[in-house]
């Protein structure tokens, strides 16, 4: 799988958040190369099984949009995995979830998280921020690779 053929990996167990969160990306074009995961397992499968080094970073995409409570393995310990790993650790990750609490924003951050942004529960708000989230990291950042 080509770079270009995943642009967004949404990592996310709620499906109404999905469903909003996609919404919210067709708003800015931005739907037709996103990859939806549901735990942090598969996450982790699909992340190192597709990332090549040596391809420039053929199959990894240009932003991780992540919860952090996930089935299986937790936000946190996928971020973790994802900034230890040569091969993943300079792809943006967003943390998008309902966890207000400090001590998750804070692990976040230390872990490396590039943005830690708290789901609005308003469907225009929530649309509003998820779109433009996607349209800076996939379009104006310029990552180091």
């Amino acid at each position: 799988m080509k770079r270009a053929d995943v642009e967004i990996l949404l990592i996310e167990d709620n499906p109404a958040d999905i469903e909003l969160t996609l919404d919210a990306l067709k708003r800015k074009n931005l739907a037709n190369k996103v990859k939806v995961l549901t735990d942090g397992e598969e996450a982790l499968e699909y992340l190192f099984n597709s990332c090549d080094l040596s391809a420039n970073k053929a199959g990894c995409p240009y932003l991780i949009l992540l919860d952090l409570k996930l089935p299986k393995v937790s936000g946190l310990e996928v971020l973790e995995k994802i900034r230890s790993d040569i091969r993943t650790k300079f792809i943006p990750v967003v943390v998008l979830t309902s966890s207000e609490e400090e001590k998750d924003r804070v692990e976040s951050y230390n872990l490396g998280v590039n943005s830690y942004i708290v789901k609005p529960v308003e469907f225009d708000s929530f649309a509003g921020v998820v779109s433009e989230i996607g349209f800076y990291w996939v379009f104006l950042n310029k990552p180091p690779y």
